[in-house]
């Protein structure tokens, strides 16, 4: 803001007159300074509440919105989009393993997904976004339950450091993909 320009708002102040500083007892060279830090004061303090408004705004809850692809409405533009991506048949998680664990180096880690879906989902596990198969130290098992269920377990006995990480079930079948993820990180245990 230029300096002249607040002097002129300040000088400028309707309503004001000699009567009116007479009853408020200010002197009459007082009112542009009287009127002028107030004026700064009231800017000063809605730009400070910007910013705090600003630090403490929660990002997540628009960003979720985006990583799940809804439009932010909640709603299809046309029916068939809506009925694709909200099917019934869709794949769908319906038990998953907590989200945030953490495990004792040297013990076993275990995460379970169980799906449902027509037709039947198959279920596919990732390790910091890169798939991952079973390996010696590494077991993943899966049950068909009934028609349109599944449930995979992944196991990994004995844990070390290198397992720490993001890890995710995906569920998919010809309708829908769901997914959930799962962070874990280790501790030291001192026996």
């Amino acid at each position: 803001m230029r300096p002249g320009l607040i002097t002129k708002t300040c000088v400028s102040v309707p309503g004001w007159n000699h009567k009116t500083m007479h009853r408020k007892r200010i002197a009459p060279s007082m009112v542009p300074l009287y009127v002028c830090t107030l004026i700064v004061i009231i800017l000063f303090s809605s730009a400070i509440d910007d910013v705090a408004a600003r630090r403490g705004r929660a990002r997540g809850r628009t960003k979720s919105r985006m990583q799940i692809g809804l439009p932010i409405t909640g709603k299809y533009r046309d029916p068939e989009s809506d009925q694709y991506y909200n099917n019934n048949n869709g794949a769908k998680i319906t038990l998953a393993s907590h989200f945030d664990y953490e495990y004792v180096l040297g013990h076993k880690i275990a995460f379970l997904c169980v799906a449902r879906g027509t037709p039947r989902p198959t279920i596919t596990w990732f390790k910091d976004g890169v798939e991952i198969f079973s390996h010696l130290y590494l077991h993943v098992h899966e049950w068909n339950i009934g028609k349109d269920k599944v449930k995979s377990k992944i196991e990994i006995d004995p844990a070390t450091q290198m397992d720490a990480g993001v890890y995710e079930c995906t569920a998919d079948n010809m309708y829908s993909i769901d997914r959930r993820s799962f962070k874990t990180d280790f501790s030291i245990a001192f026996d």
